[in-house]
């Protein structure tokens, strides 16, 4: 069966209804995306789509702003985030580009899935974001500043 981008939206919502929040609460219509909030980590999902050379795949994306690199030691700071991707199982940490913007990363084809690895890869990052914005403000420094 193929899975489609609406399939996995409903999927999101259900997820989103399980902790208690409503489309209404998360939903962003003009980026087509949702926003909430776990503990102190902004977390935003949607379904994006990839041309590839025969034709579109459609993922998952599931991202949460950690903070900005410091200006100072910067060589310091993406090493700690190399390592840290190593150690942070199913979420990587990414730049966005063009900025100083460090973001948990998490993306998945949407062929394939359900609603239990949906769900999985929602609360994992959900989980590591907000461990992972207060480990970088504790050891390097690393400040939000708007995203």
């Amino acid at each position: 069966m193929k899975m489609t981008k609406n399939d996995v939206y409903r999927m999101i919502e259900r997820y989103i209804n399980e902790i208690g929040l409503s489309k209404e609460d998360t939903y962003n219509e003009k980026s087509n995306a949702y926003y909430w909030y776990r503990g102190s980590a902004l977390v935003e999902v949607f379904v994006q789509d990839v041309p590839i050379s025969d034709g579109i795949r459609s993922f998952l994306r599931v991202f949460s702003y950690l903070g900005d690199i410091p200006s100072s030691e910067r060589e310091k700071v993406y090493r700690y985030l190399l390592e840290l991707n190593d150690h942070n199982l199913g979420v990587k940490l990414t730049i966005m580009p063009e900025t100083d913007k460090i973001y948990a990363t998490y993306e998945r084809d949407i062929q394939g899935i359900d609603y239990e690895e949906v769900k999985t890869c929602i609360a994992d990052l959900e989980w590591w974001a907000d461990e992972l914005d207060d480990l970088l403000k504790e050891k390097l420094g690393v400040q939000k500043t708007s995203n």
